[in-house]
């Protein structure tokens, strides 16, 4: 596992706390992920050339071509979004954090939300591992 930091590393998790969430969300397989922390202009800019959406976003997964899911990917956290959403909803930014992490490697993994069955089985899914991980449901 590799984890950038193009952001100041203050008020962001470590690698310790990435790398236990990372295990606890790919189900203990061995799996080749970057993980990075960006600023709200290059999560934009991510956001806008891969889905056309022109904003930035709290958690964006990119599988590796040609990787069996949950094997190979980047995940890339906005930290300024992640820590105003936290504030926001009233919850710990490093429960923010774990559970936005948990999401982008279960969309490695192959899960998606688009449809509400899809979804339902995704949180019930990130809110089992968050359970195990000693977080709250982020749901609630």
């Amino acid at each position: 596992m590799a984890v950038q930091y193009a952001v100041s590393r203050a008020g962001l998790p470590g690698r310790v706390s990435i790398e236990r969430w990372a295990s606890a969300a790919v189900g203990g397989r061995r799996a080749a992920v970057t993980v990075r922390f960006a600023g709200a202009a290059e999560a934009r800019a991510l956001n806008r050339a891969y889905r056309g959406e022109d904003h930035a976003t709290n958690v964006l997964a990119f599988p590796y071509p040609g990787a069996a899911p949950g094997l190979a990917g980047d995940i890339v956290l906005c930290a300024p979004m992640v820590a105003r959403e936290a504030r926001a909803q009233g919850k710990a930014v490093h429960a923010h954090y774990a559970h936005l992490l948990v999401h982008g490697l279960l969309h490695l993994r192959g899960y998606d939300h688009l449809r509400p069955r899809d979804a339902a089985v995704m949180e019930a899914c990130e809110t089992r591992i968050l359970r195990r991980l000693g977080f709250p449901d982020p749901y609630r």
